[in-house]
């Protein structure tokens, strides 16, 4: 047996490595489809159902069949990997059970990808080589020339054919240490796994001679530890949603199966849990977190370190940590989807929290609606018992922790911790009074940590390349990464993790690719029905837990919703106003009544009954439960209000003075008629009205009957000849 930490690690890593090599798929055509809840809705059991039949019916043994967690690439699922040995990997989007027999005969069989299928396709045909240059504002070369632009033009003087190789623009690698800042910058050859460090024009010249031209590795310009995200960048580096992005939370995320030991430990799989073992300082753990400026990711922002260390100047001795993946903000999915594709990095960084702090026990307490996340997790469980992981003498190191997940019933109350620790004591979720803080009397009265998934899966990348690493990801005052889930009228929706700092234009534009149907931005809503609506004027905006607060709205859990000229703000805001209401736990009377009477409020302007005394009604009794509700849930409640007053208060002004809606969304603010000019009278809008107020002959001009209108819009929407008018 392992006498040590670090040999019980290596006896690991090397059972894994012998079972990895043995699939031998370095040599092998590797076909890796989408697992996860989202995936499986869109029919990829169905897809993975299809190529083993295919693999199956064409008798070879070549061919490796593989699932993979969630990319969070939404709204092109599934998604269908295939990397043939020495070739670039090509993603399939959309796939169906048709597609898949073109892909297997034309592209696995036949060696030539279906370009008008591959996800995100910018070109007609599939490169030989990918340049992806980091853009990152730390990387500097000759006086801020871009280094993308330079090399394409040495790859042009060179004679070399530009349909074979491409070059791109990646988010920051995390390769460069505070010493390098600005004096280098480095660039990752697809599909070779190569990352270079280049510093002058001769680095570029060398990359153009020996590796484009000869093919050779430039073995002095290679750097030898591997970026956080080379795995991830080296399959989905081509596709510009992804390669915008900097993934640390997410780096696993649909580059390893989620349901294998193995994968996890061969991509350094808890060898920052080694590492903190074989240490044995508590306080080390707590230093690094600390270093990183690592943001509770779950709604608060408050500092992970800090929390940590009061939690263990606790003279109580039995101390517990929670994982909270409640996650209950509508179109949030961040913890879900890490709890699906990465649930044994969610685990480590428990674990190593469990250590920091002192504690025994863990507890992950997630939504009930969550089945396929909660399997994984359960089963991530079971392999860390068996590999001893969890339980007592953890590798060896004499530390017992073990983890129970506890289910919550979708309250959206129980995201606040002092609810969440009542429901898991299996009481009533409600808040209560703080102080005393969780930290130092929590569940069952002992000293409690709480932290959300996104943060603990950070931790474990904190350990592995350190806190000063992971601070200069973000910003002054926040370190890392945030995972945002970004969904409305944008182009690409999903999942997109990127630097704290990033500005909203950035995550909208250039990774979320605009807003579709050459509409105008309008707002971007962050933090979910807490959080408020920041107008497209301000969309240059760093984003950072106080910068978000300063504009009126928080960062949350990570909720960004895209509005364009089309969406009304007062219907926005009453849209949350009913969520919080209806998701208020009642025990205290701000938030019980007030959102209450707020909503009333915002229905009475939006039906049309609404007066300017009613604004500033509004605002008082919105800043009111903003001061004096018990909780979050209720302090933060009003935000969308009081956002949107502050930012678009003509559009409220319009709906009140002018009974109108500017965004025609408001139905009671509608008004339909028919311009007798443009209507020849053709009878379908009065065959598809439900309320029979339109009267006319055929081939003579019809009228609206407004006191019979309901106003339901279908004339507008069949008319052919825009004789309709609304207004």
């Amino acid at each position: 047996m392992p006498s040590s930490v670090q040999e019980f690690y290596q006896t690991l890593v090397a059972r894994a490595e012998e079972a990895f090599a043995a699939r031998e798929e370095g040599k092998k055509i590797v076909i890796q489809v989408g697992s996860a809840t989202c995936e499986h809705a869109a029919g990829s059991r169905e897809v993975l159902d299809e190529f083993r039949k295919h693999i199956i019916s064409s008798g070879r043994k070549d061919i490796v069949l593989r699932q993979t967690g969630c990319t969070g690439r939404c709204s092109r699922e599934p998604i269908v990997g295939v990397f043939i040995p020495g070739r670039m990997p090509v993603k399939y989007e959309r796939v169906d059970r048709e597609l898949v027999h073109d892909i297997f005969v034309q592209h696995v069989q036949g060696g030539a990808p279906i370009t008008e299928h591959v996800l995100d396709a910018e070109q007609n045909k599939v490169s030989e080589y990918e340049f992806l240059f980091c853009d990152s504002s730390r990387c500097g070369w000759q006086g801020g020339l871009r280094i993308k632009d330079v090399f394409t033009e040495k790859l042009r003087a060179a004679g070399v054919d530009m349909e074979r190789v491409k070059v791109s623009l990646a988010s920051c690698f995390g390769a460069c240490g505070k010493e390098l800042a600005g004096t280098c910058s480095h660039v990752l050859v697809r599909p070779l796994k190569i990352l270079y460090r280049v510093k002058s024009e001769a680095d570029l010249d060398e990359i153009v001679q020996k590796q484009v031209l000869k093919g050779k590795i430039v073995e002095q310009l290679r750097v030898g530890d591997e970026p956080v995200s080379q795995e991830f960048f080296d399959v989905y580096g081509d596709v510009a949603f992804f390669n915008r992005q900097s993934r640390v939370a997410l780096r696993n995320n649909g580059v390893v199966d989620p349901e294998s030991f193995d994968e996890f430990i061969h991509y350094k799989g808890f060898k920052a849990l080694a590492t903190v073992l074989e240490r044995g300082d508590p306080q080390w753990v707590i230093d690094e977190v600390t270093k990183a400026r690592l943001r509770g990711r779950g709604g608060g922002g408050f500092p992970t370190g800090a929390k940590w260390t009061s939690a263990t100047k606790n003279e109580e001795k039995i101390r517990y940590i929670i994982c909270n993946a409640d996650e209950g903000d509508p179109g949030a999915f961040m913890d879900r989807s890490m709890l699906e594709s990465d649930p044994f990095n969610a685990i480590e960084g428990m674990i190593i929290g469990g250590f920091a702090v002192g504690a025994q026990r863990g507890f992950i307490y997630i939504r009930a609606e969550y089945p396929l996340a909660i399997r994984r997790i359960q089963h991530a469980m079971e392999l860390c018992h068996k590999y001893g992981i969890l339980g007592e003498n953890i590798m060896n190191s004499g530390f017992a922790f073990d983890i129970e997940i506890r289910l919550g019933a979708g309250a959206f109350v129980c995201g606040e911790e002092t609810a969440l620790i009542r429901s898991i004591e299996g009481e009533r979720g409600q808040p209560r009074i703080r102080p005393p803080y969780p930290s130092q009397s929590g569940l069952w009265g002992k000293p409690t940590v709480i932290n959300n998934a996104e943060t603990f899966a950070n931790i474990a990348a904190i350990i592995n390349y350190g806190g000063e690493w992971f601070n200069r990801l973000g910003t002054e005052k926040s370190g890392g990464t945030k995972v945002f889930a970004l969904a409305g009228k944008v182009r690409h929706t999903g999942l997109v993790e990127v630097p704290l700092g990033t500005t909203l234009r950035e995550i909208v534009y250039d990774i979320g690719g605009g807003v579709p149907k050459d509409k105008k931005l309008k707002a971007i809503q962050t933090g979910g029905p807490a959080g408020g609506c920041i107008p497209a004027k301000w969309a240059d905006l760093a984003v950072d837990f106080d910068t978000l607060t300063q504009a009126g709205s928080i960062m949350g859990s990570g909720g960004m919703i895209v509005l364009d000229e089309d969406d009304c703000m007062v219907d926005i805001a009453k849209f949350y106003l009913s969520f919080s209401q209806d998701e208020s736990c009642g025990k205290c009377t701000p938030c019980r009544e007030g959102t209450t009477r707020i909503l009333e409020i915002l229905e009475k302007i939006t039906g049309g009954d609404g007066t300017v005394e009613d604004l500033d009604r509004l605002e008082r009794l919105a800043k009111l439960v903003n001061r004096s509700s018990l909780c979050g849930l209720g302090r933060a409640a009003p935000n969308p209000v009081l956002s949107t007053l502050k930012h678009f208060r003509a559009e409220y002004l319009a709906h009140v003075v002018d009974k109108r809606c500017p965004s025609k969304r408001c139905k009671a603010l509608l008004h339909y008629e028919i311009d007798a000019e443009k209507c020849i009278g053709c009878t379908v809008c009065a065959r598809n009205c439900p309320a029979e107020c339109i009267a006319g002959a055929r081939k003579t001009a019809h009228v609206i009957d407004a006191a019979k209108c309901v106003k339901c819009g279908r004339c507008f929407e069949v008319c052919r000849f825009d004789a309709v008018i609304r207004t």
